[in-house]
């Protein structure tokens, strides 16, 4: 699985730092019943900051620390727990950085016996940052590797973005992510498959700056093959407010 990494990527400036909170509201059960037992709030805390010295022999780049916690437990409750962190660098001219990354979590259920873990994943590849007709983009690609009982490496491929609309009153930002993985992981429930599977995940997200700091918006959550092995594509729009600290 992957997630999300999304908002402030202004990877062409140097010194850039942020920090925000997002609350959103999930309404998925109201709209597939059959794949979702609850609509439910989720939290999100993002650090990112770019730094890229051009004197150091090791210039570092952007980091990215990413938590999301969502309510689904019993009487709302945290139930999941996600996490990523990643740093990029280079040691040579071109603007073309190595990176780094790691993910993973865990997951709370009813009845307790079906909790899970969000597998850790470790990721190293390349990503280059630049503008495009006045949006700042940075395309990444990774290798990752999964520690299955029958390990999964596999390349991971992440566009991001961020746009300012109508003076920065609006923000148009997200990402999305294609990859594979073996459909075998080792255990009892797919120790009988063979081949890889496909999987996508995207966030577009739109905001509008109430004043500098807080903002109204809402973000599309689109996944196949995250949540089912049905080949069918799942989109889940928020409600959502945020706080830029």
């Amino acid at each position: 699985m992957k997630y999300i990494t999304v908002l402030i990527f202004c990877f062409c400036h140097t010194h850039l730092f942020a920090q925000q909170l997002q609350l959103h509201y999930d309404a998925r059960h109201s709209i597939a019943t059959k794949y979702n037992a609850k609509n439910f709030m989720t939290f999100y805390f993002e650090y990112f900051k770019q730094q890229d010295s051009s004197k150091a022999f090791i210039k570092p780049g952007s980091f990215l620390l990413k938590t999301q916690a969502d309510f689904t437990g019993d009487k709302n409750n945290p139930g999941k727990f996600y996490m990523q962190v990643s740093q990029s660098f280079r040691f040579w001219r071109p603007k073309i950085f190595m990176s780094v990354q790691y993910s993973g979590g865990l997951g709370v259920t009813e009845p307790k016996q079906y909790s899970y873990y969000i597998n850790n994943t470790f990721s190293v590849g390349l990503n280059y940052p630049f503008q495009w007709k006045g949006a700042y983009l940075n395309s990444v690609l990774l290798y990752k590797y999964i520690p299955y009982k029958k390990p999964s490496g596999d390349f991971l491929y992440t566009l991001y973005w961020w746009k300012g609309l109508w003076n920065y009153t609006a923000e148009f930002a997200g990402d999305f992510s294609v990859w594979t993985e073996n459909k075998n992981h080792g255990d009892d429930l797919t120790k009988n498959l063979k081949g890889k599977q496909f999987y996508f995940f995207a966030e577009p997200q739109c905001w509008y700056n109430i004043t500098n700091k807080f903002s109204a918006g809402s973000k599309i959550n689109m996944y196949y093959h995250i949540y089912t092995t049905e080949n069918i594509l799942q989109v889940y729009p928020t409600i959502a407010i945020r706080c830029k600290l």
